[in-house]
């Protein structure tokens, strides 16, 4: 007579006695019940005429659970293990050794993905953001994607090699983009660097690809010589556009900074102490990222008194036309240069440039004054460090000197000095 097999009514039903006893299924299968309550399957074997027994788990029905079911199902799978001449207990074990190889090798391969090129690329721009403008971060990210990461993006950054990188950057080259392939290959060689700083990577292959490309021919932005100088003021005082334009071509060049310098400027950025007034511009404005000093000399001065009739007292110095929450547009100055017939013939930032040539020729100004005024880093750190002075009175003068000088190409001096008309108001 067969025996009878268990139930589940029997299992829930079995009680913890003083010590752990068996309630038999068949065929050497069993349920272990402990004195705490739990109950634990079990399944007994013979094995090269040897008695083994196996553990197939605990007893119940959640997911990490084992029911009467599925004890009965591994029983049967047991079985025909045994049938093919092979111990249950050592095919768990090589398939238990058999998924942590796999794992590893998973492992490995989600580390390589984690140290693509990409990956890498995005770490790399993401540590340098602080010290960079918004711009630049900008041309930085936007020359990866689109010239870069197609190409060796998903590229663990070791199996990177100088012909991989070469033949990437030679496709930006072949399509007569010198300028690009340049700048992509100063980037990779920015990321490769960091890589070897985070042990990532040992060796930086955009090293020794410097000067194996074709070097991007340089383009100067625009400027006017001296000589023009004074028909494009005699221009800018017929200029018939918005006022404010006007008032920020002056102010721009009286003061000979950058667009955005300008654009971003905001009235508790400016000091107008009589003694000793000045414009301080943020670091966070600067392309060098370091705070820069403008001192204002009379014309600048009268230029923001005009402004105060469509700006201020808080906000921006010269805002947009029709929301003064917003700076204005990055286009509008190069715009009225158009409208003013200087097309490809000057442009905002080519005022620095001739700004530059007429201080160092006039021979009164030392270099390091004109250079500190135009806001370039000191390449010499040293003396960079020793520089403490900035050369602040020198360049006040030098600024007034030079507004004095811009009002002279357009007003002749018999006619009106500004700088004594302020002087005069002031004593008024």
């Amino acid at each position: 007579m067969a025996k009878e097999r268990l139930t589940d009514l029997a299992i829930k039903q079995a009680r913890s006695r003083d010590k752990q006893y068996k309630l038999s299924d068949g065929g050497g299968l069993f349920l272990l019940v402990h004195p705490n309550g739990s109950k634990y399957w079990r399944l007994d074997y013979r094995f090269a005429d040897k008695r083994k027994s196996s553990s197939l788990g605990v007893y119940g029905s959640r997911e990490s659970e084992v029911s009467l079911v599925k004890a009965r199902k591994k029983q049967a799978e047991y079985k025909a293990i045994l049938q093919d001449g092979i111990d249950p207990i050592e095919a768990k074990r090589l398939k238990k050794q058999l998924s942590i190889e796999e794992n590893n090798e998973l492992e490995i391969k989600e580390a390589e993905q984690a140290s693509t090129f990409k990956k890498v690329a995005h770490e790399w721009m993401s540590k340098q953001g602080p010290r960079w403008t918004e711009e630049h971060q900008t041309r930085v990210r936007r020359s990866l994607e689109i010239h870069v990461f197609p190409e060796i993006g998903q590229i663990p950054i070791t199996e990177i090699d100088t012909i991989t990188l070469l033949n990437a950057l030679r496709k930006i080259e072949m399509q007569g983009k010198h300028e690009a392939s340049s700048r992509a290959r100063q980037r990779c060689e920015g990321v490769f660097r960091y890589g070897i700083q985070t042990a990532v990577c040992e060796r930086n292959p955009a090293i020794d690809l410097r000067g194996a490309l074709t070097p991007p021919t340089v383009k100067h932005l625009a400027a006017l010589k001296p000589e023009e100088m004074p028909e494009l003021l005699h221009s800018l005082d017929a200029y018939d556009g918005h006022p404010v334009t006007r008032l920020a071509m002056r102010f721009m060049i009286y003061t000979f900074v950058r667009t955005k310098e300008l654009r971003f400027a905001k009235w508790s950025e400016i000091n107008l102490d009589p003694e000793e007034p000045l414009w301080t511009i943020p670091a966070e404005n600067m392309k060098a990222r370091r705070e820069h000093h403008v001192p204002l000399c009379y014309q600048s001065i009268d230029v923001l008194e005009q402004m105060q009739e469509f700006s201020g007292p808080d906000g921006f110095v010269f805002p947009q036309d029709k929301n003064a929450q917003k700076p204005m547009s990055e286009n509008t100055l190069l715009f009225a240069l158009y409208r003013m017939g200087y097309h490809s013939k000057a442009t905002t930032h080519g005022f620095r440039s001739t700004a530059s040539t007429i201080l160092n020729e006039s021979g009164l100004w030392h270099p390091d004054a004109i250079e500190r005024q135009l806001a370039h880093q000191e390449g010499n750190k040293v003396r960079a460090a020793y520089d403490r002075s900035l050369h602040m009175e020198q360049r006040r003068k030098m600024m007034q000197w030079w507004a004095d000088h811009v009002d002279s190409l357009m007003i002749p001096a018999d006619v009106i000095n500004l700088r004594s008309k302020r002087k005069r108001r002031g004593t008024a």
